[in-house]
């Protein structure tokens, strides 16, 4: 059974609460605020990295999983404090970054562009929305990206690809891991949730991938879906 073994996670939201039950900790993280200045509090005080993260960890639970915090008292940061982000985690050595963000403003496209392929040439990959309530956001839906659609159909243990323009894209789950005695529509829940349960089945088909390119991992998570 896979289990993203050997495969390093780098998780771009608000933080996360390593000792939370559901995350069992992390390899270690940063904070980035909105100045680019670098700190070492990576300490969720929102809950949505915590819950982004674990829902990671409940389908690769041997991935390596790294925070990094651009997130502090809101659900909003800066252009300049997301790509350091992304270059952070890349330089760090993480194959995967999961993005449960994004933006439909197409004047940030070149800076996250030029991130993207960054992050591909130290051979990162990253998983974010595509689109969603018929927004296209960035960066998932530029080239280079592992792009994730919402489908509260499926459970939440599946994933399903369907292919559009010759773009293959992925659907998950949008529902976070559940809470006892919550329901699952009053928990965290959407398009976030969707890429970090993506975000879980791509570690785990990472383990198997020889050279861990996207074009392989793409077409090793093709073969593998529900």
């Amino acid at each position: 059974m896979l289990t993203g073994r050997g495969v390093c996670v780098a998780v771009v939201d608000s933080g996360v609460n390593a000792t939370h039950p559901h995350v069992g900790g992390v390899a270690g993280g940063i904070a980035i605020d909105e100045h680019g200045v670098e700190r070492a509090d990576y300490l969720d005080r929102l809950g949505h990295g915590t819950a982004v993260t674990a829902a990671i960890r409940e389908k690769a639970p041997d991935a390596r999983l790294f925070a990094v915090k651009v997130f502090d008292r809101s659900l909003s940061t800066n252009m300049a404090s997301l790509v350091a982000g992304i270059d952070w985690a890349a330089n760090a050595g993480a194959h995967l970054i999961n993005l449960s963000l994004g933006t439909p403003q197409q004047v940030h496209e070149p800076a996250l562009r030029d991130a993207v392929e960054r992050a591909a040439a130290r051979g990162t990959l990253i998983v974010s929305a595509y689109e969603d309530g018929g927004t296209r956001w960035l960066p998932g839906s530029l080239p280079g990206v592992i792009p994730v659609l919402v489908d509260y159909t499926l459970a939440r243990d599946r994933y399903r690809v369907t292919a559009e323009g010759g773009v293959t894209r992925f659907h998950a789950s949008g529902f976070a891991r559940e809470i006892p005695g919550v329901p699952r529509e009053r928990n965290l829940h959407g398009i976030s949730l969707a890429v970090a349960n993506m975000t879980g089945f791509a570690a785990r088909a990472a383990e198997s991938c020889g050279d861990r390119s996207l074009a392989s991992l793409i077409q090793v998570l093709a073969d593998t879906s529900s």
